[in-house]
């Protein structure tokens, strides 16, 4: 590629990430980069953002950030870039600054300072403001305390009494780039893909997990592991940074499923040679079905045993026969991997065990057969003849 084709992808790529970005759009970044008059800001995918260093400055006119700090700014500009400013969403330094902002719409910053009933308490322009709990963010706080110490820009939705009653709302603000960004997020959202999302809740059915831009998919129980899993809790928690596998999108209902276990490896690729037919194997009873017990051999594999290789009367109650946690004795008739069934006997084990007796019992020395009759008879005419003579 020619020097002019690389400027023309450069200044290509650029402008379709300004597309992703509107005038007036408040977004969080870090900064990567602080020049004597540019300061480059990564506001996410590929490029930075521009940011005037003045504006990073405090009153002595010293640098008051760092390389990796995160920011909160608007884009002021789309054109040949994106251009930030950060005049939108200093601190307002006076109850004054703070009304402008209330009535012109702009973002100011504060610092979450407790949590208080109902919210949070912020402080802004040296007084106190207050942020409902359900405007802290977009997905629900478990833990009250991870907000409090942060800097937020927040959106100040009311003003009363000469600023001794202001109400604040984060969430605002990250519904915004949430709209802006979802429709490029969509676009990576395919099946196949793996993609890395947060933990937004979990349910008894599963958890859903935000993958950017306001949208979520669910991560069902089923897909989370190749074990059988009863609570999704012990798997995820709410926060938490995972890598999923996109199984299926539905256009028509925009809903995606996610899988988890796709990307950890398949045990029972393993699974014959760990488990030999023929063989006994002692496993806990997890489980009475109508058609059979299901066997836990560990903590990856469960067997069944069908009601036929049970051992036992059909009329006979198996609840009783066989307790739920007790161990068992089992011997493997069938490994399935592609099924992904391991069908066990109990009626075998006797079997099994009997016939471990006779090979046992034949091979002791005591137990060689000696001469038969025949023999003895031959060698007897033999001495016979032999005293004729």
């Amino acid at each position: 590629m020619s020097q002019d084709e690389e400027d023309f992808a450069a200044l290509f790529e650029a402008s379709e990430k300004a597309r992703q970005f509107k005038r007036g759009q408040t977004v969080d970044g870090t900064i990567v980069a602080i020049g004597p008059k540019v300061a480059l800001v990564n506001i996410g995918g590929k490029g930075e953002a521009e940011l005037d260093v003045a504006e990073l400055k405090d009153a002595d006119g010293d640098i008051e950030v760092n390389v990796g700090d995160r920011i909160t700014a608007m884009v002021v500009s789309t054109s040949g870039g994106i251009a930030l400013s950060r005049k939108g969403v200093r601190n307002a330094a006076t109850l004054r600054e703070l009304e402008d902002a209330f009535n012109a719409g702009l973002a100011v910053e504060g610092k979450v300072t407790q949590s208080v009933k109902g919210g949070y308490e912020v402080r802004i322009a040296r007084e106190r403001a207050f942020c409902p709990l359900s405007q802290i963010d977009t997905a629900r706080t478990e833990d009250p305390n991870v907000h409090v110490g942060k800097t937020y820009a927040f959106h100040v939705i009311e003003y009363k009494n000469g600023g001794k009653d202001v109400v604040l709302s984060r969430r605002k603000l990250l519904e915004a780039e949430q709209r802006a960004s979802a429709d490029e997020v969509r676009k990576t959202i395919v099946p196949g893909a793996v993609l890395t999302g947060r933990v937004a809740s979990v349910r008894e059915f599963g958890a859903f997990v935000e993958l950017g831009g306001g949208v979520q998919g669910l991560l069902h129980v089923s897909e989370m592991g190749w074990t059988r899993v009863t609570n999704p809790n012990e798997i995820v928690a709410p926060g938490d940074q995972i890598t999923v596998k996109v199984l299926r999108v539905d256009e028509a209902t925009q809903k995606i499923s996610l899988g988890l276990r796709q990307l950890q490896d398949d045990p029972w690729s393993g699974v014959a040679a760990k488990y030999e037919t023929g063989r006994i194997y002692r496993g806990r009873i997890a489980r009475i079905a109508d058609f059979g017990i299901f066997v836990e051999l560990d903590a990856e594999f469960t067997g069944l045993i069908p009601l036929a290789e049970t051992g036992v009367d059909r009329n006979m109650d198996l609840r009783k026969a066989f307790p739920v946690g007790t161990d068992i004795d089992v011997v493997v008739l069938e490994v399935d991997a592609a099924a992904r069934r391991i069908r066990l006997s109990k009626k075998a084990v006797a079997e099994h065990l009997e016939q471990a007796e006779v090979r046992e019992y034949a091979a002791r020395p005591e137990a060689t057969p000696g001469p038969s009759v025949g023999s003895l008879a031959e060698k007897l005419r033999d001495a016979l003849g032999n005293s004729k003579d």
